[in-house]
């Protein structure tokens, strides 16, 4: 499930933020804007994928669809939940096309601004420049 995701992560950095980009295995120890979303698949698998993005990375999703160069921090939230959006809504189609398991998605929430100190099973970090964004995922019961 998250090599789907992480996919759909390098194609949302490329399709749509037109930046080079690096995926490894670190995990930032700056403050992040975190945010959620569950997802269930059609064995009733229930998931919840976590993103972590520091405030450089939101800004620059931010500055790419607002075309805001300085955004404030309910924005970026905004940007945060958006971005985590479109990446698990691109990896539902991927899933899909590639005859994997298929999946429904829920509603992104934010949770906080903080260190990533959440539980996973798996996680990911995909850095633009000196800018972070972890990818994680958590199976979850019903």
């Amino acid at each position: 499930m998250l090599n789907t995701i992480i996919k759909a992560s390098e194609n949302f950095c490329i399709h749509q933020m037109a930046e080079s980009y690096e995926i490894n295995d670190e995990i930032s120890k700056k403050r992040t804007l975190i945010a959620y979303i569950d997802i269930q698949t059609s064995r009733d698998k229930n998931f919840r994928v976590y993103i972590g993005s520091e405030e450089g990375f939101t800004q620059r999703v931010a500055k790419l669809f607002l075309e805001e160069d300085v955004s404030d921090e309910e924005t970026l939230i905004d940007m945060l939940l958006e971005t985590l959006n479109l990446i698990v809504g691109s990896a539902k189609v991927i899933a899909q096309d590639d005859n994997n398991e298929a999946f429904t998605i829920g509603t992104p929430h934010f949770i906080k601004v903080d260190l990533f100190d959440l539980e996973y099973d798996e996680i990911k970090n995909i850095k633009i420049q000196n800018d972070d964004m972890l990818i994680a995922i958590k199976e979850i019961n019903g």
